[in-house]
């Protein structure tokens, strides 16, 4: 797997941070505000928080604004990526292997009772104590990660599992603005593999960051999604993804004008799978009237809300960049300044990186933070 360098100017710096900042944080805001009403029908939603629905953080895991164990390992995916990039200047470059010792790395965060000190090789973030609680991960990541063995496209592990929780830790691949969507799409779909052998399980991750990766490179949503679909065709076992997003386009179009509410949600279905997850997900960005409305939209329905809120948000976040994302969720969503220092290190590890560890003068502190 081999990409090329590309050269950065500033302003182009400065919109791919706010894009990779938007991102992470609106996938954690979405994480948050569906987390407190997930797996509740949407009669029950109304009751608790009034005909509108939730519209602010809910209490959960003890807390307001608390994220789930989807933006835990969508932090560890960037980490793997970084590391990856780190270690191509050293001339070994498998981006799914860094990847996978990353979601090791989370997989002991949810079985240690905190940072062990004495591993300076695991960096930084699995430094990070609030990290270490447990929240919630699908058993088919836990199973998945047990050992050391990973999972790939000619041998995936769970090869039954098609739940979101490998879709849901995806949207760091579509940062990677300097691919080609293709590979995009491989990348994602074979760290998908580390925990979801279904086809629908990681085909619906590969599709999904495609998706992220054509709004973070600007262009327009509906050719984000239709390029995504093009690329699924040529996969095996594409169908019912395929179907699952077509669905979502196909209810953007009978709209008629009409304000997107519940009801046109909930036909799309639970997001319990990843196929549902990423068709919620897309309907709600692309009928956003703005941020607050597609992540309110994407977290009132009847099913697992935390994961539809998270999809929705990195969406939204990666098209309109952090500014848009309503400041009071921002100021308040749990481990606020870890996603921003890693979205920080990120952009400027996927701009300036070989000024950092190339040949020239490697910066040791970086490397400290990220070993090879």
């Amino acid at each position: 797997m081999t990409t090329a360098r590309r050269t950065w100017g500033r302003a182009e710096q400065q919109d791919f941070r706010s894009r990779v900042r938007g991102c992470l944080l609106g996938g954690a805001i979405g994480d948050a505000l569906g987390a407190g009403v997930t797996d509740a029908s949407l009669a029950d939603i109304r009751t608790a928080h009034g005909p509108q629905g939730a519209a602010d953080f809910a209490p959960a895991h003890g807390r307001r604004g608390a994220v789930t164990g989807a933006t835990q390992m969508t932090l560890f995916t960037v980490d793997g990526l970084i590391r990856a990039q780190v270690r191509r200047d050293g001339g070994r470059w498998h981006p799914p292997t860094d990847v996978h010792a990353a979601y090791r790395r989370w997989y002991a965060t949810q079985k240690d009772w905190g940072p062990d000190e004495r591993k300076a090789e695991d960096g930084w973030l699995a430094r990070e104590e609030w990290l270490y609680s447990q929240r919630g991960a699908p058993r088919s990541c836990l199973r998945g990660l047990a050992d050391d063995r990973m999972g790939t496209l000619q041998q995936p592990r769970n090869a039954e599992a098609k739940d979101p929780g490998a879709v849901v830790r995806s949207a760091p691949f579509g940062l990677l603005v300097g691919w080609e969507p293709q590979l995009v799409f491989q990348l994602a779909a074979e760290c998908a593999t580390q925990t979801h052998g279904h086809p629908t399980g990681y085909l619906a991750a590969g599709a999904y960051a495609v998706a992220v990766h054509g709004l973070a490179r600007g262009d327009a949503p509906e050719d984000a999604v239709r390029r995504a679909l093009e690329i699924l065709a040529t996969r095996p076992g594409h169908e019912e993804t395929t179907a699952a997003v077509r669905a979502a386009l196909d209810a953007l179009d009978a709209r008629q004008g009409q304000d997107p509410g519940p009801e046109q949600v909930e036909p799309l279905g639970t997001g319990e799978s990843a196929a549902e997850a990423v068709a919620v997900a897309l309907y709600c960005a692309l009928a956003a009237t703005d941020v607050r409305h597609g992540l309110l939209l994407a977290v009132n329905h009847g099913g697992a809300s935390d994961t539809t809120g998270s999809l929705c948000g990195s969406l939204l976040g990666a098209q309109h960049g952090e500014t848009a994302l309503p400041p009071a969720w921002v100021a308040e969503v749990e481990g606020r300044g870890t996603i921003l220092q890693l979205a920080d290190d990120f952009a400027l590890e996927m701009t300036l990186g070989p000024a950092l560890h190339g040949d020239t003068a490697p910066n040791e502190s970086w490397l400290l933070r990220y070993p090879r």
